[in-house]
């Protein structure tokens, strides 16, 4: 049986960042997935994802969010891909918004650049959006948009280059504690590590269940799509990436890059799924057009052209839509990063490091502590 430094199950965004950190510091890597990425089984294609730095979801992600920057940074320069564009986001929702006021203090504490704007300055420096009076926005003027494919490919390349062995369209069907290390069974050969991550998206439940930890995470399908816009409103080249948070939904978008239209999602809502059997199908449900058509027709108008393409996609959902990156309470060795919620993906270069520095270092240099599993209570 082989055996490695670190095996890495679920070699998608966490993953393939995981495992580049650790082999460029000389660490024998194995990677695994079930398919091969980047693909579009899981939760990382799409073409872009927001990446924001003042944060609604908690003041607490905000330096998790600049080392990732940083990183996304490091690593378009090493591998010479285009992985991000600072086109700015736009937080937009009713005055006295929760998620908003979040975001404002995240920025005073941490001293980022956060514009506040009326209603109508947010439609006089953008005529494409109809601002409700009692609305207001946010801009954050240097985020922007990643494009999460060339993220995991650069990922792919650096670490294969720096000595990591990737096995690519092998689904893991055992994970076994044998000693002080496990051992990693697939269908058609096992691998021995002295210590695992496992970070399988939506099959991290499973395989957790099966080491005896019962952790709440609910694979959630949902869908994206993109619409016909008015290119002189609606452009990559000034207008901004977008959340708006209104009074029952949460909707997140993109300009039109290239002429591909305004991309568009809902953030809440969905269903749940078993990641074996999901409908990939765009349309199945009158929802996967019918939520972000309104949502355009009644805040961006311009933007609710016809239908250019639609694509389905999969959020790992916890309770609270916080993460959980820690180790296995009976096997130390083993560490797992899960439930990202629709909102993971922009802190995959951070959370890539964070972990292999937990794996080889006992610690990471982030604090983490918000992300244990302990808060569920669930052990088995």
């Amino acid at each position: 049986m082989q055996n490695y430094d670190v095996i890495i199950v679920g070699a998608g965004s966490m993953g393939m960042a995981a495992g580049y950190y650790l082999a460029k510091q000389g660490v024998r890597t194995l990677m695994i997935d079930a398919f091969d990425p980047p693909h579009t089984m899981g939760s990382h294609h799409g073409d872009t994802r927001i990446i924001r730095h003042a944060y609604g979801e908690g003041k607490q992600y905000v330096p998790l969010a600049l080392r990732a920057q940083q990183l996304w940074s490091e690593l378009e320069q090493a591998s010479g891909m285009p992985i991000f564009a600072k086109t700015g986001v736009l937080n937009a929702g009713p005055l006295n918004c929760p998620f908003l006021n979040e975001i404002r203090e995240s920025a005073e504490q941490y001293s980022l650049p956060l514009e506040v704007l009326s209603a109508d300055e947010v439609t006089q420096r953008w005529p494409g959006i109809n601002l409700p009076s009692d609305y207001y926005g946010c801009l954050e003027p240097t985020s922007g948009v990643l494009y999460p494919e060339n993220g995991i490919r650069a990922y792919r390349e650096l670490a294969l280059a720096s000595g990591a062995t990737l096995l690519t369209n092998t689904p893991v069907t055992q994970l076994e504690p044998a000693g002080n290390g496990v051992i990693v069974h697939t269908e058609s050969a096992s691998y021995h590590g002295d210590k695992v991550l496992l970070s399988a998206g939506a099959w991290n439940g499973s395989l957790l269940d099966s080491l005896g930890l019962s952790i709440p995470l609910t694979p959630t399908r949902k869908t994206i799509a993109w619409f016909g816009a008015d290119e002189s409103k609606y452009s990559a080249d000034g207008f901004p990436a977008f959340i708006f948070r209104l009074h029952d939904s949460m909707f997140y978008g993109f300009p039109s890059f290239d002429g591909s239209g305004v991309k568009i999602g809902r953030h809440d809502g969905g269903q749940a799924i078993d990641p074996d059997k999901l409908e990939r199908t765009f349309g199945t449900y009158l929802s996967d057009e019918g939520d972000v058509r309104s949502f355009l027709e009644a805040y961006m108008p311009g933007a609710a052209g016809p239908l250019r393409q639609g694509k389905v996609c999969i959020y790992t959902m916890t309770p609270d839509e916080h993460f959980v990156i820690d180790r296995h309470p009976e096997h130390p060795q083993l560490v797992f990063a899960a439930g990202f919620s629709g909102h993971g993906f922009k802190f995959a270069s951070a959370i890539g490091e964070a972990t292999s520095q937990l794996l080889v270092e006992g610690a990471s240099a982030l604090d983490l502590s918000m992300f244990s599993w302990k808060r569920f209570s669930c052990p088995s």
